[in-house]
């Protein structure tokens, strides 16, 4: 350490004699002073630099930034139009359906509702002021000054001298101070604990108890099934309709060229018939008679077979169509209506030994949907041509005509809760629920459901209707009528959800699809007059 300090100390004593040294004067001026050595005075400051502690060289001063709220771009010489114009396009995305129906969307949409509700009452007191034209006239400024006092104070517009200026009068902006202290009225001073000025609440006394009266809790639904059962051999025909559930309480299901019952209550499981013995032929269609005792079975050769489900035992077999009978068949007490791929409808009288006793033409493809309005007298078919027909009674000619779908209309359903109200489903290119008024032959309202409507059903116990689907979802969907919001969506079948039955109190609906599979689902409420037993449900009756 001592050796560097000596170090350094020679070379300043050095560079102090350096410069210490004289310059060779020029040749020819005078010489003032000649110096033999070093001046002391810089040997002595150079000494001390070289004892003395070094100090830090001095901070370099930070140039001061200053931070802006905004950044504010220079658009000097640009072409917003041009530049405008060289923009990528961007092709517009289609918005995401919202998955409506759930219930945090519900409480969402009440709470949405109840807000709109309290701000309209404390804004306006339940009464909403409506724009008027303004007037010129005297007497009617008058009138309108004498019906609204908080503005009588306001000078009336006249109709002299509208256009040249004049000097407003000295209280325009005059206001009206509230009155302070109790409230009297005209036997004394106001003790109503409800009045304004006793509440503690920013909100009035009406908005209070709006806020605090009991809310109708949103109804929740199981999304999982409570029972799922094996159907080997279930087909995956969208024009088929296999499954069906009688009054009794038994589910009638087509397997095949088989038809098997299920006991609900018991779970037993009773082989029905075969029609694969001798004659070759498959079901196509099952459908119970209102009472529960008998079941209509459509075959793939166009026969109509009545059978006794509790002797097991076929009855008569119905001819008349030359091609399948499909998923139409439908019931009205002794009446059955049969509709084929032969475009024909028949109505057959179950007690008489005819064939049929009408016969209805006016489809020009297959007929694959038919539902009866029992209350009304009133048939809906839909057909493979996209066309919706509303018939009366046994009549030949069609009541109505829709022809709206644009796909093949399979599901029909009646309303038990609105006069004359039917609703059907398109197929995959339609898509749609539409909902029809037959009293006045008017459509009523329509929703995009985004896949194939494959079949509908009207709840029993609530104003409630659910569809399933099938391309692209494969789902279950139940709504509110009429708003037509969602109430729940059920998953689980990986194909088409073809199939559709509702139990007879109303509470459970089964689900048939391609998969083989048949899921029961807890849908709807009980009904408030369940304990009423109807003697049209008396599985004791018979066809007379």
């Amino acid at each position: 350490m001592r050796g560097t300090e000596n170090r350094e100390f020679e070379n300043r004593v050095r560079h102090a004699t350096t410069a210490a040294k004289p310059k060779t004067p020029p040749a020819g001026s005078p010489v003032t002073r000649q110096n033999n050595g070093p001046d002391p005075t810089d040997l002595r400051a150079a000494l001390e630099d070289a004892v003395a502690t070094p100090t830090p060289s001095p901070s370099r001063k930070r140039q001061k930034i200053v931070y802006q709220d905004r950044f504010i771009p220079n658009r000097d010489g640009v072409d917003l139009q041009a530049s405008f114009s060289l923009l990528p396009s961007t092709p517009s995305k289609p918005p995401k359906r919202t998955p409506q129906g759930e219930l945090h969307f519900q409480k969402n949409e009440q709470a949405n509702n109840t807000f709109t509700h309290l701000l309209r009452s404390e804004l306006f007191h339940n009464e909403i002021p409506q724009a008027e034209p303004p007037s010129f006239n005297t007497r009617n400024s008058a009138a309108s000054a004498r019906i609204d006092p908080v503005r009588n104070r306001t000078p009336p517009i006249t109709a002299t001298n509208t256009n040249a200026p004049s000097t407003p009068s000295k209280n325009l902006f005059t206001y009206m101070s509230p009155k302070t202290g109790t409230p009297k009225t005209r036997h004394g001073p106001n003790l109503d604990t409800r009045s304004e000025i006793y509440s503690l609440s920013p909100v009035r006394y009406d908005s209070q108890k709006m806020l605090l009266s009991p809310r109708k809790q949103p109804r929740a639904v199981s999304k999982v099934p409570y029972k799922v059962l094996d159907a080997p051999e279930l087909a995956d025909d969208f024009y088929l309709n296999l499954v069906d559930w009688g009054s009794t309480n038994i589910l009638g299901v087509g397997l095949g060229s088989c038809v098997y019952m299920w006991n609900s209550n018991s779970g037993k499981v009773t082989k029905l018939c075969d029609l694969g013995l001798g004659t070759e032929d498959s079901v196509t269609s099952v459908s119970w008679i209102e009472r529960g005792s008998h079941i209509a079975i459509g075959t793939n050769k166009g026969y109509v077979q009545i059978w006794d489900a509790r002797e097991c035992r076929r009855l008569r077999t119905m001819t008349g169509h030359t091609a399948r009978v499909a998923g139409a068949l439908a019931w009205n007490d002794h009446i059955l209506t049969s509709g084929s791929r032969d475009r024909a409808i028949y109505h057959r009288d179950v007690r008489a030994p005819d064939q049929y006793i009408a016969k209805l033409t006016g489809h020009k493809q297959e007929v694959c949907g038919l539902k009866w309005n029992c209350e009304d007298g009133q048939l809906a078919s839909g057909g493979n041509d996209n066309k919706l027909y509303v018939w009366d009674k046994l009549t030949t000619q069609p009541l109505y005509k829709f022809a709206e779908h644009t796909a093949a209309v399979k599901a029909i359903a009646w309303s038990p809760h609105q006069h004359g109200t039917l609703a059907s489903g398109g197929g995959t290119a339609d898509r749609k629920i539409r909902f029809w008024n037959t009293l006045t032959g008017q459509p009523i309202n329509e929703i995009d459901t985004g896949s194939q409507v494959c079949n509908l059903a009207w709840s029993k116990n609530s104003n409630e209707i659910v569809s399933t689907h099938g391309f692209s979802e494969n789902q279950i969907v139940v709504w509110k009528y009429p708003s037509m919001t969602q109430v729940a969506t059920l998953t689980g079948h990986t194909y088409r959800v073809l199939y559709l039955a509702m139990s007879p109190d109303g509470q459970v609906i089964v689900t048939g699809a391609g998969d083989e599979t048949l899921r029961f689902w807890n849908c709807f409420a009980k009904s408030k007059n369940e304990g009423r037993i109807s003697t049209a449900f008396d599985p004791l009756a018979q066809i007379r």
